[in-house]
């Protein structure tokens, strides 16, 4: 297990992560960080653990969006693939049944179509 160090509103702290990730979670902590910097600009100092769980709270916020949006458009993904097969099929339909009729026409005609 690897070990660095982060920095979240000015101060440093020792974290640990699995061995290869540790550029990951200093970018994690960067986004932390910013949020954290966000909130104590705009409502001050709230102390540490209370400016940490405001930051978090909004973080979780922002998952949940992220969240809603995918399963919207995965939802939006399936109805469109089903759309999709439902042209295809409608277009083959078509197809054949063009194919029957030029066929027909031939052999009406006494032409043969290659």
């Amino acid at each position: 297990m690897a070990q660095l160090t982060i920095e979240v509103n000015g101060r440093p702290y020792l974290v640990g992560c699995e061995d290869g990730q540790e550029s990951h979670l200093r970018e994690l902590a960067k986004v932390f960080d910013a949020q954290v910097q966000q909130l104590s600009g705009s409502i001050g100092q709230l102390g540490e653990t209370r400016l940490f769980l405001m930051g978090a709270l909004m973080m979780a916020d922002e998952l949940a969006d992220a969240r809603a949006r995918l399963a919207h458009l995965s939802g939006e993904a399936t109805r469109l693939r089903a759309e999709l097969q439902t042209v295809e099929t409608r277009a083959a339909t078509a197809l054949d049944s063009a194919a029957q009729r030029v066929e027909a026409l031939a052999g009406a005609s006494g032409n043969t179509v290659m």
